[in-house]
C-alpha cells in the first residue's frame, strides 16, 4: 500500500476508531460493571442466564422466534417479489423499484404509528369489517401484530438483496438450461435459485438482525405484551438506571448475531462451492 493511499485512509481508521470500537469498548466495559464500584465482575451475566429466574432467556427466545418467524415471512413474500421485478422490462422495473424504497424513506416511527390506526379496535380494519356485518378482530397488542409490523418494515431488505443477485445471474446459463431441455421449474430449482443463494442469505442477515433488536414495534404494535430483548436493553437504560445489566444484554445479543451472521456466511461459502463442483 502506497504512503498516499495509507493517507487517505487515516479519516476513515478515526471515524471507525471513534464512532464503532469507542462504543463497543465502552459497552463491554459497562457490561462487566455492577455499579457498585469499578470492580471488573460477570455477575451482570450470571443474573442474565440465572436459571432459578429464566424470565430474561424467555424474553430472549421469544425475541429469536418473532425475529425468525418475521424473517421468514419476509423470504416468503419478498422472493417471489425480487422474481419478478427482476424480469420486467427496465424502466418498468426502476418505477417498481422506487416504489419499494419510496416508504423507507418515511420514518420508522411514523410508519409504525400508521399500522396502529389500521390495526387498533376502531381502526380502520374493523371499522370495513363492521360496516360489512363482520365480526371485529383483536390484532392490536398481540405477537401478530408485531410480526406484521417486522414483515412491513423489513420487507424491502429481503426484497433487495435477492432482486440484485438475480439481475446478475448470467442469461446463458438460463439459456443452456434450455437449450438442455431442463423445463422452466427445473431451471428454476437447479440453476436460478441456487444462484441466488448470496442475495437470500444477505436477505436473511438484513432481515433477521433489526427484527431481533426493535423495541419501538413491539412497544407499540405489542403494547408491552410481548416484551422483546429491545425492550428489556432500553428499560435498563432509561427505567431502571442498570447500565453494567443492560450493556450485558446488549453483549450477549450481539454476541449471537454475530454467531448467526457466521454461520450463514460459512453456510453461503459451503454452498457457493458446491455449485462450482
Amino acid at each position: 500500500m502506497s504512503r498516499r493511499l495509507r493517507l487517505t485512509a487515516v479519516p476513515y481508521a478515526l471515524y471507525a476508531l471513534i464512532f464503532i470500537v469507542a462504543p463497543l469498548l465502552l459497552i463491554l466495559y459497562y457490561s462487566l460493571t455492577t455499579g457498585q464500584g469499578t470492580a471488573l465482575s460477570l455477575d451482570n451475566f450470571r443474573r442474565f442466564f440465572d436459571l432459578s429466574d429464566t424470565v430474561y432467556l424467555r424474553v430472549l427466545w421469544r425475541s429469536l422466534w418473532i425475529a425468525g418467524v418475521s424473517t421468514v415471512v419476509c423470504f416468503v413474500l419478498g422472493y417471489p417479489m425480487a422474481y419478478i421485478l427482476s424480469r420486467m422490462k427496465e424502466r418498468t422495473r426502476n418505477v417498481v423499484s422506487f416504489l419499494f424504497i419510496l416508504p423507507m424513506w418515511m420514518n420508522f416511527l411514523l410508519r409504525t404509528y400508521a399500522w396502529m390506526t389500521l390495526l387498533e379496535r376502531t381502526g380502520v380494519i374493523n371499522t370495513v369489517l363492521k360496516n360489512l356485518g363482520l365480526p371485529s378482530l383483536e390484532i392490536m397488542y398481540t405477537a401478530g401484530a408485531v410480526i406484521l409490523g417486522n414483515v412491513y418494515n423489513f420487507l424491502p431488505f429481503m426484497i433487495l438483496p435477492i432482486y440484485t443477485s438475480l439481475t446478475k445471474i448470467d442469461q446463458n446459463l438460463i439459456e443452456a438450461s434450455e437449450d438442455l431441455g431442463a423445463g422452466r421449474a427445473v431451471t428454476f430449482f437447479r440453476v436460478v435459485f441456487p444462484l441466488s443463494f448470496p442475495g437470500i442469505m444477505s436477505g436473511f442477515t438484513m432481515t433477521f438482525m433489526p427484527a431481533v433488536t426493535t423495541f419501538i414495534i413491539s412497544k407499540l404494535l405489542g403494547g408491552g405484551q410481548n416484551a422483546l430483548i429491545g425492550d428489556l436493553i432500553e428499560k435498563q437504560f432509561k427505567v431502571a438506571g442498570d447500565w453494567g445489566f443492560g450493556s450485558a444484554m446488549s453483549v450477549i445479543l450481539m454476541v449471537l448475531i454475530l454467531l448467526s451472521m457466521n454461520a450463514l456466511s460459512r453456510y453461503e461459502k459451503e454452498n457457493a462451492g458446491g455449485g462450482l463442483m
